[in-house]
């Protein structure tokens, strides 16, 4: 079943559909990394592209919770940030095409909020 989404701002960042797939740069139109559907409950993510655009996005949906921060490490399984208490894949980050970034991710089953950055 669908989410219904409450708030969605993208700037100069592209998503191939209305809340998940691969993430595209504007101002390269280069992928970026992949959002997982239906495993996390709410995304902001600020970022510097390679080619110093900068974007951001931000999703969350009507019936998102208020999650809990977590103290843990987002568990890396292949090239996926994956949730640490379950392993559920959330994102694909491409950190050699981003100079920095900012991510905070929710996961929708566990309601863990996870904290990744990367500096120029």
């Amino acid at each position: 079943m669908a989410r219904k989404i409450k708030n969605k701002e993208l700037t100069n960042t592209r998503l191939a559909a209305n809340y998940g797939g691969w993430v595209y740069c504007s101002g390269c139109n280069e992928n970026i990394g992949y959002l997982c559907y239906a495993t996390y409950d709410s995304i902001d993510f600020r970022y510097k592209c390679a080619c110093k655009s900068e974007g951001h996005l931000y999703i969350d949906f009507d019936d998102s919770v208020q999650g809990t921060n977590s103290n843990n490490e987002l568990t890396v399984i292949k090239n996926r940030l994956c949730c640490s208490a379950d392993s559920q894949p959330l994102i694909t980050v491409l950190d050699k095409k981003l100079d920095n970034y900012e991510l905070n991710i929710t996961c929708k089953a566990c309601g863990s909020i996870y904290k990744k950055t990367k500096k120029e």
